[in-house]
């Protein structure tokens, strides 16, 4: 019962979709009629406030990482990996939005860093470098996303493996329109309205 309570909490604490938040309150616009009518931090970008999308980018990864750490320092790290991938789950689909939310791509990092740090930062740290050198956020996230089971299966870190092929699994779906732009080479890169 107590893991199904922290993965419902997670869930919840996930769904919310804190780039709309922010755009409304900072009167940016309805994110789902800007862009790629996502509600992450990329799209946020396209809005041309920087400060608005990085304010995104942290609380969307903030909101995996406090599902992560509360339910650990309640219920253990069994719960913590039910939450954060919960959490996950909760921003790709938001009971708040008719279940049609973001992509997910930050709160995968935020959770993955709370989980075990070295291997979020190792995500993160392909996710930095891909950008850096592609200028594609979509191409960036899936690489991040793709090795991130690998990742967990190198730090010894077996117990992370399914969380992590689960989000990937999830980041590839959500991004089945990117992929296909990438492949025709129409997919945006980063910083383009």
């Amino acid at each position: 019962m107590t893991l199904i309570l922290w993965a419902v909490l997670g869930y919840l604490l996930g769904s919310v979709p804190f780039g709309m938040i922010i755009a409304r309150f900072l009167g940016l616009g309805d994110l789902r009629n800007i862009g790629s009518g996502n509600i992450g931090a990329t799209n946020v970008l396209r809005t041309g406030s920087r400060p608005a999308a990085l304010a995104t980018l942290l609380l969307d990864s903030g909101k995996g990482a406090a599902a992560v750490l509360l339910a650990r320092y309640f219920a253990g790290d069994t719960a913590a990996i039910l939450a954060g991938g919960a959490a996950y789950l909760g921003h790709c689909f938001p009971v708040w939005l008719g279940f049609r939310g973001g992509k997910g791509v930050a709160t995968f990092l935020g959770t993955l860093i709370a989980l075990h740090w070295p291997l979020g930062l190792g995500a993160c740290a392909i996710w930095l470098l891909a950008a850096a050198l592609g200028r594609i956020s979509s191409l960036s996230a899936l690489l991040a996303a793709a090795f991130s089971p690998i990742l967990a299966w190198a730090m010894g870190r077996f117990d992370l493996i399914p969380v992590s092929l689960f989000m990937a699994v999830l980041i590839f779906i959500r991004h089945r329109t990117n992929i296909s732009r990438l492949l025709d080479g129409s997919e945006p890169r980063i910083g383009r309205k």
